[in-house]
């Protein structure tokens, strides 16, 4: 299967977890996902009342540089973590 066959098919799987990860995991999710389908994060940052657009925005923004298809395969990977548990 194709990197990005694997990504949208981790992006299904992901719904089925049957815990909710913890914010952390979420947040780590969210910027792989944003880095692999957007690139590096653009716009200004939330403001201060924003606390989780602040979060999201810095995860995202943490993960600059990164190639997409190197995001796409850490987020297979932590799908994959995530769903043995």
């Amino acid at each position: 299967m194709a990197l990005a066959d694997d990504f949208r098919s981790a992006q299904e799987r992901v719904k089925t977890l049957k815990t909710r990860p913890s914010n952390n995991t979420l947040l780590e999710l969210y910027s792989l996902f944003k880095q692999a389908t957007e690139g590096d994060v653009q716009g200004k940052r939330p403001g201060m009342l924003d606390l989780t657009g602040r979060a999201k925005y810095d995860a995202w923004a943490g993960r600059k540089g990164l190639d997409r298809e190197a995001a796409m395969q850490q987020y297979v990977a932590l799908v994959e973590r995530l769903l043995r548990g």
